[in-house]
C-alpha cells in the first residue's frame, strides 16, 4: 500500500466518479509526502539500490506510464461528449511499459486492450513519433489514425511491429505463436525475415483469458513444440490484475497453474514496482530471447477505474474494497520512487502530470477535428483489395520451368502429359506446381506428411520438397490457423489443410476475427496471405456421419473479405488454386478452397467406365479468373445454377430431363462462392424460362439465397423457379445420410414441378 485512501470518502469526494478519485489521490499523495534524499542518481546509477532499473530508464518508464493513465482520464471526460468513443483503459496496467522499454521495435507484438504503457514506451523506439497524438487519433475514430484509419481503437503501429487487435479474449495467442514458430521456420527454408532473425512474438491478455480454450490450446502447443525441442520464441505475458469484468481469479491461480507447467517456462515479475520489476522482466526477456523457448511471464497488475468507462464499479463493489485496489495504483508506486530516490521532486511530478494531462487533451481536440470516416466504400477500402490484372498476371506466371522438371522428374513425366485424372490427382499435381512455383510455400495439417492426407491428396509432397515445407500438426485446427497466421506474418506462403468442413468450426474465429479482419484493422498495412484447403461437403459412402459430411458453408461465405473457391472437376480444381494463390500473394487474402471429398476419386459421369470426370491437367500458366463460372450447354428451357457435387448430378438429372421433357437444359458451375459473382448469375439467368437452384447447402442457409437475390435484383425474378437443398438437420450416418442431401431424382422431381408452371 502506498497510499493513504480516506475511508470513508470525505464529502468533498463523494460527487467524484472513480477516475476522478484516482486522479486526486495520485495530486494528494504527492503533495503529502514527506521523506526523501537530497541525493540524485545520475542517469545511468540505479534507480534505488539492488534496482536492475537505472534512473534514466525509470524517468523514461515514469513518463510513459503517466502519458497511458491521461489517455484513459482524457478518454473518460470526452466519452460524454462524443468526441471520443472507446473508454476500455489501461490504469493500473502501466507496468507493461517495462516489456516495452526490454523489448525491441522489430519484435511483433500481440497485444490485449489495456497496453497504452506499452505503446507509450515502444514509441520510443522510433525518433519522430508521437504516441499521444497517435492514439487520440484512434480514440477519436479519425480517418488519420495511422493504426487502422479510424475503423477501430486499435493498439497498433506498422513501424513498430504491433499488429492490431480489437477487443481480444485470448484469440490472439494461437497466431503469437505461430510467428514464433514462423521466425525459427524462416532458417529452415532460406527464407528472408522482415525482422532480425533472433526476434521474438510478444502476447499479452489478462489472467481471465489465460482460462480461454484458445489460450489453452496455444499453451498446450507452445510446450508440445518445447518438449520436441523445436524452437518457439514466444513471450506470453499474462497482466494478472485478480478480475475478469467483475468475476474475480482466485488468489494464486495464476502462478498454481503455469508455474509448474512442463515446458512452458515461468517468470514472475511486479508489475506494480517499476524498481522491483524491471529486473524480473528483464530476466523473462532475455530467457526467452537466448533460448528460444516459449516463456510465460507473468505479471502483477491491478486494474482501477473499472472495466470500461461504463463498469460503475461502486454498484456492484464495497467501497472499501475499490479503496483498497486505488491504492497499489502502479502510479503511486512510481512516484514515491521518483520522491524516495531524489530524482524528481513533488513540484516537478506535478508539473509533468498536468503537462501530461495538457498533451492529451490538446491532441484529443486536434484528433476531434479531424475527418472521420463517411461513407461505405471508405469503410471496407482495406477490406478485401482485388488488383484483377496483378492476380492474373501472377496466376499465369511461368518462370519456373527448370524447378518443375526436376519436381515431377523430366519432361515425359509432367501432368499435362498424363492421361485425364481424377479431381484428387490433380489436385495433388496442382500443390507440386505451387511448390516450385513459390519457395516460401508451406503445407501442413493433420497426416499430411508420410501418410499424404486421409485421401493421398497431399502424397509425395514431402518427398519432393521436405520435411521444412510440408509437415504435420499437432490435432489442433485452432493452432492450424494461428500457425498460418504465423507464417504469413512473415512473409511465407502457407497453405494450410482442415481434414474435414466440420472440423473448421471447431477454429472459425481464427479465420473470422482475426486473419480476416487484419487488413480491415490495420487499414491494409497488415495481411494475412493464405490459402485454407477444407475437405468439405457430403456424399461420402461407407464413412459418413455429420463430421465427415458437413454441407454447412454459411459460416464460410458470411465471413467478410473471405474468398471461398469449390471446384467439381480436377482440371478447374488447379486452374483455381493458381488464382487462390495468386490472390494470398498480391493482395494478402485469405482464402477457402472446399475440396468436394465425395468427387476426390470420381472417374465416371453417366455409367460405370464411361471416365466421363477425368480431366487433363492445365498447363501451368492456366488459371480461372476469380468469379467465372463454367457454363455446361446452351439450353435456355431450364437453367440450374449450381456448385460442388451438384454439377456432376445436375449433368446427369440434365439427361434425363431434356429426355423426359424435351427441353435443352444448361448447368451453370459457380466454382466461387464467396464472393458470388452477381453479374455472372444475372447473365445466365436473363436468357432462362426456367430456374432450378441445386444447393447442398441447408434449406435456411446455403449458397441458394445468394442465387435468388442476384436472380431478383436483377429484374428476373417473375421467371419459374424451384431449389433443391440440403435439410435443416446433421447428416446421419449410412445411407440415411441420402435422405437430408439433393439427389438426381429431386432434381428431375423439380424439374416435373416446373413443367407444370408457365414459362416465360
Amino acid at each position: 500500500m502506498f497510499a493513504t485512501v480516506p475511508n470513508p470518502i470525505p464529502a468533498r469526494m463523494k460527487g467524484l466518479n472513480r477516475a476522478e478519485i484516482c486522479d486526486v489521490n495520485f495530486q494528494e499523495f504527492v503533495r503529502g509526502w514527506q521523506g526523501g534524499t537530497d541525493a540524485k542518481p545520475a542517469p545511468g546509477e540505479p534507480i534505488l539500490d539492488g534496482s536492475a532499473l537505472d534512473a534514466r530508464g525509470f524517468r523514461e518508464l515514469f513518463e510513459s506510464q503517466l502519458i497511458s493513465r491521461h489517455l484513459d482520464l482524457m478518454a473518460r471526460v470526452l466519452r460524454v461528449q462524443n468526441k471520443v468513443f472507446y473508454t476500455i483503459g489501461s490504469s493500473g496496467h502501466e507496468g507493461n511499459a517495462m516489456v516495452a522499454r526490454l523489448t525491441r521495435h522489430t519484435d511483433p507484438a500481440f497485444l490485449h486492450y489495456r497496453s497504452g504503457g506499452f505503446m507509450a514506451e515502444r514509441f520510443r523506439k522510433l525518433p519522430g513519433m508521437d504516441p499521444i497524438m497517435d492514439s487520440a487519433l484512434s480514440f477519436a475514430a479519425s480517418k488519420d489514425d495511422p493504426a487502422s484509419g479510424g475503423r477501430h481503437k486499435v493498439w497498433g503501429s506498422k513501424p513498430l511491429w504491433v499488429l492490431p487487435q480489437t477487443s481480444t479474449i485470448a484469440s490472439h495467442l494461437p497466431k503469437a505463436l505461430g510467428t514464433a514458430v514462423a521466425i525459427e521456420q524462416a532458417r529452415r527454408i532460406g527464407h528472408q525475415l522482415p525482422i532480425p532473425d533472433d526476434s521474438i512474438a510478444i502476447c499479452s491478455f489478462g489472467d481471465a483469458s489465460s482460462n480461454h480454450a484458445t489460450a489453452q490450446t496455444a499453451f498446450n502447443a507452445a510446450a508440445w513444440t518445447a518438449y520436441q525441442k523445436l524452437p518457439a520464441p514466444v513471450l506470453f505475458v499474462c497482466e494478472d490484475n485478480g478480475i475478469g469484468i467483475s468475476v474475480k481469479t482466485p488468489q494464486g491461480w495464476v502462478a498454481r497453474n503455469f508455474r509448474e507447467r512442463a515446458d512452458l517456462d515461468y517468470f514472475y515479475a511486479d508489475g506494480l514496482d517499476l524498481a522491483a520489476g524491471y529486473g524480473q522482466v528483464q530476466a523473462a526477456v532475455e530467457h526467452c530471447r537466448g533460448t528460444r523457448r516459449p516463456t510465460f511471464l507473468h505479471l502483477r497488475t491491478t486494474r482501477i477505474m473499472g472495466h470500461a468507462g461504463t463498469d460503475f464499479e461502486i454498484e456492484w463493489r464495497p467501497v472499501e474494497e475499490l479503496c483498497a485496489v486505488e491504492a497499489n495504483d502502479p502510479l503511486l508506486r512510481s512516484a514515491a520512487i521518483a520522491l524516495e530516490s531524489g530524482l524528481m521532486s513533488q513540484d516537478e511530478i506535478l508539473a509533468l502530470y498536468e503537462q501530461t494531462r495538457r498533451k492529451c487533451f490538446a491532441a484529443a481536440e486536434d484528433a476531434d477535428r479531424r475527418p472521420r470516416l463517411q461513407s461505405l466504400d471508405e469503410v471496407m477500402a482495406p477490406l478485401a483489395p482485388y488488383h484483377q490484372d496483378k492476380v492474373e498476371a501472377e496466376a499465369a506466371r511461368f518462370d519456373y520451368a527448370d524447378k518443375r522438371l526436376q519436381v515431377f522428374g523430366g519432361e515425359a513425366k509432367l501432368p499435362e502429359k498424363q492421361a485425364p485424372k481424377h479431381l484428387a490427382i490433380q489436385i495433388n499435381n496442382a500443390l507440386h506446381d505451387l511448390f516450385a512455383k513459390y519457395p516460401e510455400a508451406l503445407l501442413f495439417g493433420e497426416d499430411v506428411a508420410q501418410k499424404g492426407g486421409v485421401y493421398t491428396v497431399t502424397k509425395g509432397l514431402q518427398k519432393a520438397f521436405k520435411g521444412a515445407r510440408v509437415f504435420n500438426t499437432l490435432l489442433d485446427e485452432t493452432m492450424i490457423l494461428g500457425l498460418a497466421q504465423g507464417y504469413a506474418n512473415m512473409g511465407m506462403l502457407p497453405i494450410p489443410e482442415i481434414q474435414y468442413l466440420a472440423y473448421f468450426h471447431n477454429a472459425c474465429d481464427q479465420i473470422r476475427g482475426e486473419a480476416a479482419s487484419l487488413q480491415f484493422f490495420s487499414n491494409g498495412q497488415y495481411r494475412n496471405p493464405m490459402v485454407v484447403r477444407i475437405a468439405s461437403l457430403g456424399y461420402q459412402r461407407g464413412f459418413g456421419g455429420h463430421f465427415h459430411n458437413d454441407n454447412s458453408i454459411t459460416a464460410l461465405r458470411d465471413i467478410p473479405g473471405l474468398v471461398v473457391g469449390c471446384p467439381s472437376r480436377g482440371d478447374d480444381a488447379a486452374m483455381m488454386l493458381r488464382t487462390l494463390t495468386a490472390l494470398a500473394k498480391v493482395d494478402g487474402r485469405v482464402c477457402a478452397f472446399l475440396e468436394p471429398i465425395a468427387l476426390y476419386m470420381a472417374k465416371d459421369l453417366y455409367e460405370a467406365g464411361d471416365g466421363g470426370w477425368l480431366t487433363e491437367y492445365p498447363s501451368p500458366e492456366k488459371f480461372i479468373p476469380l468469379g467465372e463460372g463454367r457454363v455446361y450447354g446452351e439450353g435456355d428451357d431450364l437453367v440450374v445454377f449450381t456448385f460442388g457435387n451438384g454439377v456432376p448430378m445436375s449433368l446427369r438429372a440434365a439427361r434425363t430431363i431434356e429426355r423426359k421433357h424435351g427441353w435443352k437444359v444448361r448447368v451453370v458451375d459457380l466454382r466461387w462462392l464467396a464472393p458470388l459473382n452477381e453479374a455472372f448469375i444475372r447473365e445466365q439467368a436473363k436468357t432462362a424460362k426456367r430456374i432450378l437452384i441445386v444447393d447442398e447447402g441447408r434449406r435456411s442457409a446455403g449458397v441458394g439465397e445468394g442465387i435468388i437475390t442476384a436472380v431478383v435484383e436483377g429484374g428476373y425474378g417473375a421467371r419459374p423457379f424451384r431449389r433443391v437443398v440440403g435439410a435443416d438437420t446433421f447428416t446421419p450416418l449410412a445411407g440415411a445420410a441420402f435422405l437430408v442431401i439433393p439427389s438426381d431424382e429431386e432434381i428431375v422431381a423439380a424439374a416435373d414441378s416446373l413443367a407444370g408452371e408457365k414459362a416465360r
